[in-house]
C-alpha cells in the first residue's frame, strides 16, 4: 500500500539545503517529492511529520564485517598485524555457519537501530549473511573473504554465492572479495579479477590499510601499488571497493578517479589499530569516489554511520587545520549515495523519485535542534546529531525499526542467541 510522509524535512546529498516536503512511497521506491501540502488530499496511509521529522537516505556501510560483533573486545589497544594473528584469526577459526549467521543478525540489529540501511560485508559462510539480511529485509553487498585459495576452492565459493543470491529479494548484491595483496598471491588475485570480469561482479578488497602493508605483500620496490591494480586486471572490474586507502601517496590520488573505483574510507578502525589517517580530503578535491565504513566490530568497535561520518569530517578539518575541508553535503554523500554505487546499487541512497525507498526518519524536537531551519539543517545533522534521534529506518519502503523496537526481527531471540555463540567462540 502507498504511504505518504506528509511534511518531513528532506535532505540528501543532492542538496546543499533541507526541503520540506511531502514524499509518496510505492513499491518500494520514492514515487514523488512534492512541496508540503501539495499531497494533503491523498488517500492513502500518512505519516505526519508536522516539521518536526527529517527524511534522509539510509546510511550505506560500504565496508565491514558483519559476524565480527561476536569477536567485539577481543584484543583491545593492539597494531592490527598483532591484532590480527595473535587475537583475531585464531578465534575466527572456530567460526561455523550457524555462528556467522548469528553474529550476523545481532551486527543487522545494530546497523538498523543507528540507520544503515545497506551494507558491505566480506567474510565466510556468506550463503547464512545473505539469508539473515533477506530475512531481516535489509540491503547488502555481499563477498566471500579469499585468502591464499592456491587450489580456487575459495574463488569457486564466492562465485556460487553469485549464482545462489546476486539479485535476490532486489536486496543483494554479490561481489569477489580477496582479502589483500598480501594475502593472496599475484596470480591468483589476477584470477580473481578475471572471473569478476567474465562474471560481471565488482569486488570488494582491503588496500594499503597500513604503512608496512606493501612491503609485508612483497611488491615495494618491484612495482606501485597502482601498477598492481593494473597489472592484475582489478583497475577494469565493474566496481571496485577499495577498503582503507589510508597509505594511498596523494600524488597518484587522481588515478582512482574513475567511474568503477570507490575508496572506502573507515576512519575509527583505522585510528583504534593505529593505522592511519586516509588523506580523504585529498582524494575527493582530486575527483576519487569516497564511501565510508565502520569496519568489523572487533576494531570500531561500533557500526554506527551517523557517529563515523561526524567523525570523519571532523578528523579531515583537524589533521588538516583546515576548517573548510568536507561540507556535510560531502559528508552525507559518503555515507549515502557513494557507498551505494561502490556495491553496485545504482538507484539507491537519494529521496529522489524513482530511487529505492531506504531512508531514515529523524526526530527534530530535540534540545540539540533548537534554531534549525531548512538551510542550516545539514549542519546540524551532521555536528549536533546523532544516531540517538532516529525514529524509523526502511528498506525498500518498509519499515524495519521502529521507535527503538524491529518489525522484522526477534531482539530478545537474536540476543540470546548471540551471547552463547560468544561464551562458544572464547571458551
Amino acid at each position: 500500500m502507498p504511504r505518504l510522509y506528509r511534511d518531513v524535512l528532506v535532505w540528501d546529498a543532492s542538496r546543499t539545503r533541507a526541503e520540506r516536503s511531502d514524499v509518496l512511497v510505492a513499491r518500494g521506491k520514492i514515487a514523488s517529492v512534492c512541496p508540503s501540502g501539495s499531497r494533503s488530499g491523498y488517500d492513502c496511509c500518512v505519516y505526519e511529520g508536522r516539521g518536526n521529522t527529517a527524511m534522509l537516505p539510509g546510511f550505506v556501510n560500504a565496508h565491514g564485517h558483519a559476524a565480527m560483533t561476536l569477536l567485539r573486545g577481543l584484543g583491545e589497544d593492539l597494531p592490527l598485524m598483532d591484532w590480527l594473528e595473535k587475537r583475531i584469526w585464531p578465534v575466527e577459526n572456530k567460526l561455523d555457519a550457524d555462528l556467522v549467521y548469528t553474529g550476523s543478525r545481532l551486527a543487522i540489529m545494530e546497523m538498523l537501530s543507528t540507520g544503515t540501511t545497506c551494507f558491505a560485508d566480506m567474510y565466510f559462510f556468506m550463503d547464512r549473511v545473505a539469508d539473515a539480511a533477506l530475512e531481516a529485509g535489509i540491503r547488502c553487498g555481499l563477498s566471500r573473504g579469499i585468502v591464499n585459495d592456491n587450489d580456487g576452492a575459495k574463488l569457486e565459493e564466492n562465485l556460487k554465492l553469485a549464482r545462489d543470491y546476486n539479485g535476490a529479494g532486489g536486496l543483494v548484491k554479490v561481489q569477489l572479495g580477496p582479502h589483500a595483496p598480501y594475502t593472496v598471491s599475484m596470480d591468483r588475485m589476477t584470477a580473481i579479477a578475471d572471473a569478476a570480469l567474465e562474471n560481471d561482479l565488482g569486488v570488494q578488497l582491503h588496500w594499503l590499510e597500513t604503512s608496512s602493508e606493501w612491503g609485508t605483500s612483497g611488491f615495494e620496490g618491484k612495482m606501485s601499488p597502482e601498477e598492481y591494480l593494473v597489472k592484475t586486471g582489478l583497475i577494469d572490474v565493474k566496481s571496485l571497493a577499495l577498503g582503507h586507502g589510508v597509505w594511498i601517496d596523494k600524488k597518484y590520488a587522481p588515478f582512482y578517479a574513475r567511474q568503477n573505483v570507490a575508496i572506502v574510507h573507515n576512519p575509527k578502525s583505522n585510528l583504534k589499530l593505529g593505522s592511519g589517517v586516509a588523506p580523504v580530503a585529498h582524494m575527493i578535491s582530486s575527483g576519487v569516489s569516497v564511501a565510508l565504513g565502520t569496519d568489523g566490530a572487533a576494531s570500531n568497535n561500533r557500526l554506527d554511520m551517523w557517529d563515523e561520518m561526524r567523525f570523519a569530517v571532523l578528523l579531515q578539518k583537524g589533521v588538516n587545520c583546515d576548517p573548510t575541508l568536507l561540507s556535510p553535503q560531502e559528508a552525507l554523500r559518503m555515507s549515502t549515495v557513494a557507498g551505494a554505487r561502490a556495491l553496485g546499487f545504482t538507484q539507491t541512497g537519494l529521496i529522489k523519485e524513482e530511487y529505492d525507498a531506504d531512508f531514515i526518519l529523524v526526530d527534530l524536537d530535540r534540545p540539540h535542534y533548537a534554531g534549525l531551519n531548512e538551510e542550516n539543517l545539514p549542519g546540524y545533522i551532521v555536528y549536533a546529531g546523532s544516531s540517538c534521534d532516529i525514529r524509523a529506518t526502511a528498506v525498500a519502503g518498509e519499515i524495519l525499526y521502529e521507535n527503538g523496537g524491529f518489525t522484522a526481527i526477534d531482539r530478545d531471540g537474536v540476543m540470546a542467541a548471540a551471547l552463547l555463540a560468544r561464551k562458544k567462540l572464547i571458551s
